[in-house]
């Protein structure tokens, strides 16, 4: 068997086919006009319109609602694992100490943990969210969750 070499390897006969040249004359079967037949916007340089122009109707993109949004404030609590946590080098973690260690990142203004791995040490959490199995494994494994304190709620009219 021949050995392959990169300076031979070619695409296989038929599957590349050779770019079309456009406007280069009668032999190229797109000689004269280029393919964008006599007169007309579409035959004049720069003349087209916009993408979704629908000739003077009303666009679909305008005639369908407009549907859901991207939240502002989704990136404001990072997600961290308790097998994140097993690594950790402190035993007492706040969201300063996550931020430290490059679990959170530095824009996180709170961080939840949740469950996902094992969990064999002690720790205590401080002002960080928990879900109910993370703090069941946190709890299980002799720490303790701090809540952080309530959000002053909007006084009501």
């Amino acid at each position: 068997m021949a050995t392959m070499r990169l300076n031979t390897i070619k695409p296989k006969a038929g599957s590349r086919t050779a770019r079309r040249r456009v406007a280069r004359g009668i032999g190229s079967g797109l000689g004269k006009t280029a393919g964008r037949g006599h007169k007309g916007q579409r035959a004049r340089s720069g003349g087209y319109h916009k993408v979704g122009f629908e000739g003077g109707q009303m666009p679909l993109h305008r005639r369908l609602p407009k549907r859901g949004f991207t939240s502002p404030t989704r990136d404001r609590t990072a997600e961290v694992r308790t097998s994140e946590l097993e690594r950790m080098k402190a035993s007492e973690i706040d969201l300063a100490t996550l931020k430290t260690e490059r679990i959170v990142p530095q824009r996180a203004q709170a961080a939840k943990v949740i469950l996902s791995g094992k969990l064999t040490r002690k720790l205590a959490l401080k002002g960080v969210l928990t879900s109910k199995g993370a703090r069941a494994a946190i709890e299980a494994a002799g720490g303790s969750v701090a809540l952080p304190a309530p959000k002053p709620e909007a006084a009501a009219d």
